[in-house]
């Protein structure tokens, strides 16, 4: 059933066209991610979906009777109420029952010998089984223990930015609306409870409309996928994996398209240039299309940005943190941690929110001090720190003054040396762009830039906070693949499970009280561990390593102990049983090609290098599916 659609919806940003004409319906078992790149319109389309801001032309219908809500990146709230008061707002029904109701047992829980109260509560108890209430208030009740919202008496005021946003997700998720509008919901969420809301917007009944950063996300929630590209709007059918092998088919399809259509006005230039004299005789009728052909307006080719920065040289000494201990208002964040960080680490950090993750970066560039202990700093080393809060944006200045700041010149991984106005370029900033105020940029816009700002300095050593916050896919794809060549130490605090399996190989779990856990591989192998320990008796665990001393070596029975798939393993197999019988597909092709062009010689030599390579690459992919297939015991 059709619930919503948006009729000829155009929406310009200044001057500049973000969507145009965009046509589509939403079914009530949709559940569409969108995707594009930072100041592409994905926050004001889910706007103006929801109704919080007016198309410039065209109409958005949604069917009579269905409600809507909508979580903004920057939900706004009243301070001087309660969380309870924000999560159950309501002015009358089942909502409102449910408030009174979890307030009437907050106070019973202060003073149980009131009788009105115990009356109160009855009553509503009664009430609450009548209207049905009592699915959503234990839904209510697993959503808020879920997202770790216990303090249900605090005022909104006294909260902290990621507190607000999981109370206005709380609020969303007890209300089920049938049209769910989310924007940016796993930020601020810890890995344990993305992979929760993952489940559980799986399963919900509505409809679900969201932007998010987090692939494995959106690859395990969503079933269609909008992307919103200069100013066009396209669906595909399909979760964000289908997405990716429909773009690959486009882009290689336009790249045919387009070599055909360079070919015809070669062609048709070279007739049109045989003479006036010569011409006399063709076809008025050629000459004419010849001159449209060339007047049509070539596509504008994607941008895509290029992280081509250097870092300086790094020497033998990096980091040494010796019996570390951070406490905060008598809760211990760390306590006696001691590390030694060497050139190639790949660091990634989880845990909880509050539990010491960005402390621990904050006392490594010596903002906090530590209570005990000591960092010691190698004399080449320079620290890149992408903070949370962007601190050192200034909102006042223009985009070009602000890189500026940094350097005139930088130096490019490949030793060219290019000015600040062609690196702002590489990172997708047009030269009229260069020269906005930083005030006026995208969330997502701001946050490049400042990533810009921090490896422009050509750091050795990285640290990032939550660097996948309001960063688009294309971005953090090109920051994926700098980091796979970066010469230095990277240290990463993140729940983006998608980044830390493409970008660590370490994983430190700070797991309360002080202690901080070291696990050997990615987030995936992490997650293994941790499934492996679960199922396996106490006295038989030994892969646990605390990292309260310098880590040590696995034990050489845990290296032998058979292991199974990595999430990145299972995937890999899954592309090898789809991709050999390709292989054999095309290389039996070949055979037939190579008896029907037997006296082309040119194509007999074409065909046989593509033999050779299928060759090659079908013998690797077979031992590797043996390998994977054995493991995995198919």
């Amino acid at each position: 059933m059709n619930i919503l659609s948006l009729e000829n919806v155009s929406k310009n940003y200044g001057i500049k066209p973000l969507f145009e004409n965009v046509r589509l319906g939403f079914e009530d078992a949709d559940k569409i991610g969108i995707i594009g790149a930072n100041g592409s319109g994905k926050t004001t389309f889910l706007r103006v979906v929801a109704g919080a801001e007016t198309p410039d032309t065209g109409r958005v219908v949604r069917a009579q009777g269905k409600t809507l809500a909508f979580l903004a990146q920057n939900p706004q709230f009243d301070d001087e109420k309660t969380v309870l008061e924000t999560i159950f707002a309501a002015s009358s029904g089942v909502m409102k029952l449910i408030a009174d109701y979890e307030t009437a047992c907050h106070d019973l829980a202060i003073d149980g010998n009131d009788a009105k109260l115990l009356e109160k509560v009855a009553h509503l108890q009664h009430e609450l089984e009548i209207s049905g209430g009592w699915e959503i208030e234990t839904n209510a009740r697993n959503v808020l223990t879920r997202l770790g919202i216990t303090d249900t008496a605090a005022p909104m005021k006294t909260l902290s930015g990621g507190q607000r946003k999981r109370v206005a997700l709380a609020h969303e998720l007890i209300f089920k609306p049938d049209i769910l509008i989310l924007d940016e919901p796993t930020n601020h969420l810890d890995a344990d409870t993305i992979e929760w809301l993952e489940d559980y917007l799986r399963r919900y009944s509505g409809a679900l409309l969201l932007v998010t950063h987090d692939r494995y996300f959106l690859d395990r929630v969503t079933n269609r996928i909008f992307e919103i590209d200069r100013g066009a709007v396209q669906a595909f059918a399909g979760n964000y994996a289908y997405y990716l092998e429909k773009k690959e088919e486009q882009e290689s399809l336009r790249a045919v398209e387009g070599h055909k259509r360079e070919q015809l006005i070669k062609k048709e230039l070279a007739w049109l240039r045989t003479g006036a004299k010569a011409r006399t005789r063709k076809s008025k009728h050629r000459i004419n299309a010849a001159y449209d052909l060339m007047a049509q307006p070539k596509e504008k080719a994607k941008s895509e940005m290029d992280i081509a920065i250097g870092a300086k040289r790094l020497g033998t000494k990096i980091v040494e943190i010796k019996n570390l201990s951070k406490s905060y208002g008598g809760e211990k964040l760390i306590e006696d941690f001691s590390y030694l960080v060497k050139r190639d680490d790949r660091i990634g950090i989880i845990g909880a929110n509050g539990s010491g993750k960005t402390t621990l970066l904050e006392m490594l560039t010596n903002r906090v001090s530590a209570d005990k202990g000591e960092i010691e700093i190698g004399q080449t080393v320079q620290i890149g720190y992408y903070d949370q809060e962007s601190r050192a944006l200034n909102e006042t200045q223009r985009v070009i003054d602000y890189i500026r700041e940094i350097a005139e010149y930088v130096t490019t991984a490949d030793g060219n040396q290019i000015t600040a106005s062609q690196m702002l370029e590489k990172f997708l900033f047009t030269p009229a762009a260069q020269y906005a105020v930083i005030g006026n940029l995208s969330g997502g816009e701001r946050r490049r830039l400042y990533l810009l700002r921090i490896l422009m300095a050509q750091p050795n050593v990285l640290l990032l906070d939550e660097p996948t916050n309001d960063l688009d896919i294309p971005t953090l794809i090109a920051l994926e693949e700098y980091l796979d060549d970066f010469a230095g130490a990277l240290v990463v605090v993140s729940h983006d499970r998608y980044f830390l399996d493409r970008t660590i190989d370490s994983i430190f779990r700070f797991e309360g009280d002080g202690r901080v856990r070291e696990f050997a591989g990615d987030y995936s192998a992490y997650l293994e561990t941790v499934e492996r320990e679960e199922t396996e008796k106490p006295e038989s665990r030994t892969s646990e390593k605390v990292t309260n001393t310098a880590p040590e070596t696995a034990s050489k029975a845990e290296s032998a102990a058979p292991k199974k798939l990595t999430f990145k393993e299972n995937r890999e197999l899954e592309t090898l049983e789809t991709q050999i019988p390709e292989t054999e597909a095309r290389l039996a092709q070949i055979e037939r090609e190579l008896n029907e062009f037997a006296t082309d010689s040119f194509k007999v030599n074409e065909l046989f290098n593509e033999q050779q390579k299928l060759n090659e690459q079908l013998e690797t992919d077979t031992e590797r599916w043996l390998e994977l297939s054995e493991r995995a015991g198919l």
